[in-house]
Formats: C-alpha cells, sequence, structure tokens
C-alpha cells in the first residue's frame, strides 16, 4: 500500500499467526459453498500460500504467475500484461455478459521488510478468489490482476486502465482492490473507494454478520487509477492498531500477519464478489 499520510481507527492488534476469535471464522450462514455456489477455501489453505512468501522484488511476479498456476491457471491463461514501465499479471475467468469486474491486488512490496502483509496477503487473497470463481459460471467476465510497482506511484493499475478504450468503460462494472490484511477485521480505504460500491460492501458484510469496519487514511491504492476514470472501485484491507510499525517495515514478514484476518478478508471479499457478479451495475454509477 501506498505511504500513509494518515491514521486508520485503532481496531484490533492480533500478533504473528494467532487465529482471531472463532466468532471471526465461523460465520453462521454466510460462507459456505452451499451458499455461495462456489468452493470456499478452509483457513489451512490460506496458511499454506502465506508462508510461501518471495522476499525478492524482482522475483515475486514469477511466484504470483505460479500461485496463479497451483490454483488452477493454465500456463496459457496467465496474460503478461507488459507497459512500458511495469508489468502486470492477468488471468480471466469469461462471463456470458460483456460486463467485466476486475479483482486486483499488487505484487510489489517496498524496500524493507518481505511485504507479508502489504501485499502478499492480498495476493493470496486474489488467487482464492479465483480458484472460487473459475469454479462457476460467472455472469459476468472476472478479471484477476496482480499489479506491478504500486509502491512507486500506482504504475501497474494506471497502465491499465489508460489502455482500456474509452468507449469500453462502461463495460467495466466495478474494480475490487485487495491491499494488506493481516491485522484486524475487513475495512474499506474509504478515500480510494467510490460511495456506492463502499455502501455495497458494507451492505453484505451486514447482511452476512462479518465483523466490517471502515477507516479512511490519506494513503492510496490502486481503486484511485479505476475511480479516476470513472469506473465504481473499492480498496479492502485489514488492517487496524500499529499497522504503522509494520508496513513498510523490516517488521512486515509472515510472523506479523495474522492468519484470522487474512481468512475474515478472503470470507468477506469472496462474498462481495459473488454479490457484484449478480447485481445491476448501473447501480454502482
Amino acid at each position: 500500500m501506498m505511504r500513509w499520510m494518515g491514521f486508520l481507527k485503532t481496531i484490533l492488534f492480533l500478533p504473528r499467526w494467532r487465529l482471531l476469535p472463532l466468532v471471526f471464522l465461523i460465520l453462521p450462514g454466510s460462507v459456505s459453498g452451499q451458499n455461495v455456489g462456489m468452493p470456499v477455501a478452509e483457513a489451512n489453505a490460506l496458511r499454506s500460500d502465506l508462508t510461501g512468501i518471495v522476499c525478492d522484488n524482482e522475483m515475486r511476479r514469477q511466484a504470483v504467475r505460479d500461485l496463479l498456476a497451483k490454483h488452477g491457471a493454465g500456463e496459457h491463461e496467465i496474460t503478461s500484461m507488459a507497459y512500458k514501465k511495469v508489468t502486470n499479471l492477468a488471468v480471466e475467468v469469461p462471463g456470458t455478459s460483456p460486463e467485466r469486474v476486475v479483482v486486483g491486488a499488487h505484487y510489489d512490496k517496498s524496500r524493507r521488510g518481505c511485504g507479508a502483509i502489504d501485499n502478499w496477503s492480498g495476493i493470496v487473497i486474489l488467487a482464492h478468489l479465483y480458484k472460487a470463481i473459475r469454479a462457476t459460471k460467472p455472469n459476468k467476465t472476472f478479471v484477476f490482476v496482480a499489479f506491478g510497482r504500486e509502491e512507486e506511484g500506482l504504475l501497474g493499475s494506471k497502465a491499465m486502465v489508460d489502455a482500456i478504450p474509452k468507449e469500453e468503460r462502461a463495460n467495466y462494472c466495478a474494480m475490487v482492490n485487495l491491499d494488506s490484511f493481516g491485522m484486524g477485521r475487513p475495512q474499506v480505504l474509504e478515500n480510494a473507494s467510490t460511495g456506492k460500491l463502499t455502501r455495497l460492501a458494507q451492505a453484505v458484510a451486514r447482511e452476512n454478520d462479518i465483523p466490517f469496519a471502515s477507516g479512511i487514511a490519506a494513503g492510496n491504492s490502486d481503486s484511485s487509477s479505476f475511480r479516476s476514470k470513472g469506473i465504481p472501485a473499492v480498496t479492502l484491507h485489514g488492517l487496524a492498531g500499529r499497522f504503522s510499525e509494520v508496513l513498510h517495515s523490516s517488521a512486515d514478514t509472515e510472523r506479523a500477519v495474522n492468519l484470522g484476518s487474512v481468512y475474515l478478508g478472503y470470507q468477506f471479499a469472496l462474498l462481495l464478489v459473488q454479490r457484484l457478479d449478480s447485481c445491476d451495475c448501473s447501480e454502482l454509477r
């Protein structure tokens, strides 16, 4: 996540690999394969991928490719989106309508630390969402994108959205950005998100009894690139407490990640993308 200039509400801080309280992980009637119509990963599956973090920035793109392949993407299905200054990775799950939903997370990290929270956690959630969606026949086409060079000014997301012809932007129903989980309950980065999509996220959490909060900080993330072009966008994160002591520091390693926070973020994101697949896109604009 781009450098934060403000502070979020202090919600929750949980150390290392301890799980969040059980009520956060077992959500009655909310996330199950029966309810969402798709396979739902177990927490330990996310744990395994979180411990596979690659700390070398130069090798992270290949690590993302390997992770997507692990969760079902064929070599020919993973696209390198090469632009002048940055390369993204993308994989699509085709739908039956021309409407598209982008689900993104940046794969690069800041110079210090391993970037476990910021943002390998988002990449792991992205990969598991891809696995769930590809097992269904969605209405909309889902485009899963791992953005490069977010920490240097949102370069990957800006390059992607700039390449979308103006006349095609109306087909982009929404963009969901996953950035920095592992410290607290799911939240929306409001200043980088559009209002209607933020309210939809809040409604999804409320309807499914998912602990949720909203915080405002003067930071930035890849959703802003889409928002600037009139595409509804939201950034989800799971930061709280002393996050400023961890992000962009040597402390951002897998030992700082709370598995329960990441898993709850995954559960919530899965419900949100399912809702987006069935919603009327005009309601988000």
